[in-house]
């Protein structure tokens, strides 16, 4: 199907709501939620309609141009909480859920909180409590709040009211690595995005028909901008998988792209080389990817 003409977006806000108005009734994203069966669907009206609801949530807890810290893992929550942020005027700080015994792990977030001083952070429920010990551990004047989507998600505010933003509004907050020094938060505007949108869409050549598959963490560049961003901004589906199910069995990206017929996917050399080691022959000859056209390599 035809992807209507329609004006290029001024601001990711703009992205979002212009899908759900042209192809509101299209798939917009699949989500794997065990790794291999389908357990959430999303048309763009779907999702465009979620992220409006949580984003008249956040407007009762944080002000315009507030930072909030993402502590969530691959899933629609982390898509529906990074665009809600937008919508809200507010700053994303794409991030990822802390884990207990990891000391190195806990201390980068920390350096990341340190610096990007939010005033909320969002966590899955089941992470509440490892989110609070982080949060609690912070030295900063004020202590930012902390909720989980899903309570946010279950309060009843007025309804969202669209703004305009402009292209050189702050849309997040993109962290280095820290593996070296401590971590530093790049400001990224609304047109620094589209600007790379408009490029990656010349570079993969997307266009109707196409189908994403990614399992690439979604608060690392290439899945955020790259694996998340593109088809929103294509207006193609993107099938979704979680980092630890890929890293747990590899062969389970390669499963999805024949599944659903990925066109567009790819990963860190690492991921490849996962895949030409732990994949055997016999489940390479069930699988048919004729259909994966550009498979890209990065970091």
């Amino acid at each position: 199907m035809a992807i209507p003409h329609q004006p290029q977006p001024q601001s990711l806000i703009e992205m979002l709501a212009q899908r759900a108005e042209q192809q509101g009734d299209q798939l917009a994203l699949r989500f794997l939620g065990d790794g291999n069966q389908t357990t959430e669907l999303y048309t763009y009206a779907q999702l465009d309609a979620r992220v409006r609801h949580l984003a008249a949530c956040l407007g009762q807890h944080a002000g315009e141009g507030d930072r909030v810290l993402l502590l969530l893992t691959n899933g629609p929550d982390y898509i529906v909480a990074f665009f809600a942020c937008l919508y809200a005027g507010l700053i994303a700080v794409p991030a990822y859920p802390p884990e207990r015994n990891r000391q190195f792990h806990t201390e980068r977030l920390q350096g990341m909180a340190m610096d990007a001083e939010p005033s909320l952070i969002l966590c899955e429920h089941a992470a509440l409590d490892a989110s609070r010990l982080l949060r609690d551990g912070l030295t900063l004047a004020s202590l930012p709040a902390l909720a989980s989507v899903q309570d946010l998600e279950a309060q009843a505010p007025r309804a969202w009211q669209p703004r305009a933003v402009p292209g050189d509004a702050i849309a997040m907050l993109q962290y280095t690595s820290g593996s070296t020094s401590e971590p530093k938060g790049v400001e990224v505007t609304h047109a620094n995005l589209l600007d790379n949108q408009r490029l990656l869409q010349m570079g993969f050549g997307t266009r109707p028909g196409d189908v994403f598959v990614s399992w690439l963490p979604l608060y690392h560049d290439m899945g955020l901008i790259g694996g998340m961003l593109q088809p929103i901004y294509a207006g193609v589906p993107l099938v979704l998988l979680t980092t630890q199910h890929f890293l747990a069995r590899p062969a389970r990206w390669l499963e999805a792209i024949h599944r659903y017929g990925g066109t567009l996917s790819g990963g860190p050399d690492f991921a490849f080389r996962l895949c030409t080691e732990s994949v055997r022959d016999s489940l390479l000859a069930e699988l048919d990817l004729s259909q994966w056209r550009v498979a890209f390599c990065g970091s």
